[in-house]
C-alpha cells in the first residue's frame, strides 16, 4: 500500500464526521504526508492522474492566468464553477513562482528557506487556494520541498497537488529528496466513498467533484 492509500485508509477507518455547505465529510485533522521520490513513484504508477491537463494547469497559473476559459480550452473543465475568471485564485500567487525558481537556482542558499506564500487574510476571492504554503530547503545539496494544505480533498485534490508539487521540483536544479505536505484538514465527501473503498481494493474509479 503506497502512502496515498494508507491516508485514505486512515480516513475511512478513523475519520470524524461532519457536515459544511459543500456536503458532509470523513475528515482528520493534522496529518502529514513525507514522501520520497520512490514514494511518488508509487503513487504515480498506481493513481490514474491528469498529468497532461495538470501540467498544462500549472503553467497557466505560472503565467498567472485568470480567464477560465484559457483552462477550458487545454481540456480543463474544473474551473467552469467559478465563473469566467479566477479572483484571487492559484494564478495570483503562482505567478510569482518563476522569479523564485530562478533565485533558487541562483543562490543554492543552505541557509536560507524560500518560501511561496498563497492566499491572504479578507481577499476577496472565489476559490481560496487550499495550498497555502510552498517552503524550498537545500539539505546537504538535496532539494526539501515542504507545504501546507489548510484543506485537502484526499480523493481529488490531494494527487493532484502532490503532482503540482512534483513538477514544481523538477525545476529546481538539484535531486529531490523529499516532499512532504502538512494537511490542517484532509477529507473525503460522504458520496465519494464507495468509490474511495473501490479505489482501495484496486478498481478503476472516478471522483465527483464537489462544489
Amino acid at each position: 500500500m503506497n502512502k496515498y492509500h494508507d491516508i485514505l485508509t486512515r480516513i475511512l477507518r478513523d475519520g470524524k464526521t461532519q457536515q459544511n455547505k459543500k456536503g458532509a465529510i470523513k475528515y482528520l485533522l493534522n496529518q502529514q504526508l513525507s514522501l520520497t521520490p520512490g514514494d511518488l513513484l508509487d503513487i504515480f504508477e498506481g493513481h490514474n492522474l491528469a498529468r497532461k491537463k495538470l501540467k498544462n494547469e500549472l503553467e497557466l497559473f505560472t503565467h498567472g492566468e485568470r480567464n477560465v476559459e484559457k483552462y477550458r480550452e487545454v481540456g480543463i473543465s474544473w474551473w467552469d464553477y467559478v465563473g469566467p475568471i479566477l479572483v484571487n485564485s492559484y494564478p495570483t500567487y503562482f505567478e510569482k513562482l518563476p522569479p523564485l525558481v530562478a533565485k533558487i537556482n541562483r543562490e543554492k542558499r543552505n541557509s536560507k528557506n524560500y518560501v511561496l506564500f498563497l492566499g491572504q487574510t479578507d481577499a476577496e476571492s472565489n476559490q481560496a487556494p487550499c495550498l497555502s504554503l510552498v517552503q524550498f530547503q537545500i539539505d546537504e545539496g538535496e532539494l526539501v520541498l515542504t507545504a501546507y494544505q489548510r484543506s485537502s480533498d484526499a480523493s481529488l485534490g490531494l494527487p493532484s497537488d502532490i503532482y503540482h508539487l512534483y513538477l514544481i521540483s523538477r525545476q529546481i536544479d538539484l535531486s529531490l529528496k523529499s516532499i512532504t505536505l502538512f494537511l490542517g484538514n484532509v477529507h473525503i465527501y460522504e458520496n465519494n466513498l464507495p468509490n474511495t473503498e473501490r479505489l482501495l481494493n484496486g478498481e478503476e474509479v472516478k471522483f465527483e467533484l464537489n462544489v
